[in-house]
């Protein structure tokens, strides 16, 4: 008895049967009700921004805050002073972030042109 459990673990963990079969059948459904049904935050899904495509999340889940990649055309008219004001209210607005900003770092390329810039919340 052992040994036919044994021999069925072994050709379902294998995939050793031919499609039409009934076995066939019930491993293609759980494997739909898997993808189907899993819930998302068993893979540290994250929604995504709806409408936000210049604001992006980096970083989740960090007890030091999060990180927001923020596009350079978001930020480029904002005076230097008014930019942590202004990307905290972008993000709390755009992406439901209630933490202020702390710290935004610009990113620049290889020529020195800034391309975005990193935000960082409070924790």
């Amino acid at each position: 008895m052992l040994g036919k459990v044994l021999t069925g673990i072994k050709r379902f963990v294998l995939w050793d049967y031919d499609r039409a079969t009934w076995q066939y059948d019930v491993m293609v459904g759980l494997i739909l009700a898997f993808v189907l049904l899993t819930p998302r935050s068993w893979f540290n899904d994250q929604p995504r921004i709806p409408g936000a495509s210049r604001i992006a999340m980096l970083q989740a889940h960090d007890p030091n805050g999060h990180w927001y990649w923020i596009d350079e055309e978001l930020l480029s008219n904002v005076p230097e002073a008014q930019r942590l004001a202004k990307a905290s209210e972008m993000l709390r607005a755009r992406a439901g972030e209630q933490r202020p900003v702390v710290r935004l770092e610009s990113m620049v390329d290889s020529e020195a042109e800034v391309k975005g810039y990193i935000a960082f919340t409070r924790p």
